[in-house]
């Protein structure tokens, strides 16, 4: 037959290691799936808002303090007291800010892409999921502390964990479908409609061979009478 220059399309993975080695592909317009952006935009969010609650009261506590500490202190004018007092609460937001921020985004970071890799994994979203990614991040954070630690890290991450997970569990309920169940649908959608080209294609590529073969013949039958 002809050579062909195109393959059957790649079948839909049908492992769960497979559907999770997709997490980490880029699509044919280069972009990564919605939920390795969901992971990354969390702990953006998760980092903002762990800085925002570290570092808005220390922020309030050290200006308080500066104030309170500064009384009977010669200062150049008022404006040069109030521009110290809110140069103590800056660093005191910086530093206490920071402390909070990273080890916000690392628990969510940790906490959702366990909780991903499973939902995507198990091919399915439910609130176990969710459960077990909260003890094992709260495991991971407390257990520097030894047993005790690690059993409050595990009862803390599973309280977390349950109610975040029956909350994404009722926004999907109202979307009418999970994020798996979309890029399940939308994969399918895609191979059904690569096959139609690919099937397309080889039906051209038969005919054209065919009349390839004919003409050949004919050619051939031409040649035998001129001999």
């Amino acid at each position: 037959g002809p050579q062909m220059g195109f393959g059957r399309p790649a079948p839909l993975p049908q492992t769960g290691w497979e559907r999770l080695s997709e997490l980490w592909r880029r699509d044919e317009q280069h972009q990564y799936p919605e939920e390795t952006m969901n992971i990354a935009k969390s702990a953006f969010t998760a980092g903002v808002v762990g800085w925002l609650y570290g570092g808005l009261p220390a922020f309030v506590s050290a200006h308080k303090a500066f104030i309170e500490r500064s009384h009977g202190e010669l200062f150049q004018n008022r404006a040069d007291a109030v521009q110290s007092a809110h140069r103590a609460g800056l660093r005191s937001f910086i530093r206490y800010g920071w402390r909070w921020s990273w080890r916000v985004a690392a628990f969510a970071t940790i906490f959702n892409t366990v909780s991903t890799g499973l939902s995507v994994y198990r091919d399915k979203t439910t609130i176990s999921n969710f459960a077990a990614a909260g003890a094992f991040t709260g495991a991971l954070f407390r257990m520097h502390l030894g047993l005790q630690g690690l059993v409050g890290g595990i009862v803390f991450g599973t309280a977390f964990g349950i109610p975040a997970g029956g909350l994404l569990v009722a926004v999907y309920s109202l979307a009418g479908e999970t994020l798996q169940e979309k890029r399940n649908r939308e994969r399918r959608e895609l191979y059904e409609q690569k096959l139609a080209e690919w099937q397309s294609k080889l039906s051209v590529t038969e005919v054209l061979g065919e009349m390839e073969n004919n003409a050949q013949g004919r050619l051939e039958v031409e040649r035998e009478g001129e001999l």
